[in-house]
């Protein structure tokens, strides 16, 4: 029983913070800390429940990853004005730009960051960091240039791409990194955030792909429950945090994440680190 209530509480961090700007490897890593689930099975098990969340990402954006699919001539569609669109062959290509530069990095460094930015300290560091970066942002004057998904290019794509390298920094957040970017390159708040998600997908998917192929030996089929648990919560809470998300920035800025992060940070180093 202690295993499925974990997989709940695990499942419900991973769902609400893998696509908010705060950190879902940050705040697993501090939950499994105060669970006591910790070790490589607990590693392997928020890779698999990272795959829930990524699932809410391809139910909330089907539309836009079936008009991925390649069409003859692979040509992506144009809109009324005859521009290309996020589709196709040219949005594969703008994918493949976003996820190069931290794909690179990440397999260079892989060893390194497991072993020394693993742990509640690092964490702890990279959430304040992290914050101060989301206050700079904020208060920095911008022009926005990109406003649709249709609208993203390929110089834009690579440029979020180098940005998301700072998520290799457990507690900094993909989402935040991306967000942040894709701000200071032109693009309105609402589009970063919804191209920071599906940009998620593919190298969510190859980065959990190469851990669980490494580790999976570590579970039995008495695991099995717990893992589907933790699957299905992840899920249904990152469903409902893309959505509320979106609907907040029209609402506001990425500041009060900032204000949490900044309170967050100390209280990790005290109590965890």
């Amino acid at each position: 029983m202690t295993d499925i209530l974990n997989a709940v509480v695990l499942g419900i961090v991973e769902g609400l913070t893998e696509f908010l700007p705060v950190s879902s490897t940050g705040h697993l890593i501090l939950a499994g800390d105060l669970l006591g689930f910790t070790g490589p099975k607990a590693a392997t098990f928020e890779i698999v429940i990272q795959l829930g969340a990524i699932l809410a990402v391809v139910a909330l954006y089907w539309r836009r990853f079936v008009g991925l699919i390649p069409r003859p001539l692979g040509r992506g569609r144009a809109d009324a004005l005859g521009r290309p669109r996020f589709s196709g062959v040219r949005g594969l290509w703008l994918l493949f730009l976003t996820s190069l530069p931290a794909s690179v990095l990440g397999l260079l460094t892989h060893h390194a960051i497991k072993e020394y930015l693993f742990g509640p300290r690092t964490v702890a560091w990279a959430l304040g960091v992290g914050a101060l970066a989301i206050l700079v942002v904020e208060a920095m004057p911008r022009r926005v240039r990109r406003t649709e998904l249709d609208e993203v290019t390929p110089l834009l794509a690579l440029g979020i791409g180098c940005f998301q390298c700072l998520a290799l920094w457990p507690g900094f957040s993909r989402s935040a990194a991306t967000i942040m970017g894709g701000m200071l390159l032109g693009a309105r708040r609402q589009l970063a955030a919804e191209y920071s998600f599906i940009a998620a997908v593919p190298i969510m998917v190859a980065a959990t792909g190469y851990d669980m192929l490494k580790s999976l030996d570590l579970f039995t089929a008495a695991d099995v429950p717990m893992l589907a648990v933790g699957f299905v919560v992840s899920f249904l809470a990152a469903w409902g945090a893309v959505k509320w998300f979106i609907a907040l920035l029209g609402r506001t800025t990425l500041r009060p994440f900032a204000v949490y992060r900044l309170a967050l940070a100390p209280l990790v180093l005290y109590f965890l680190a």
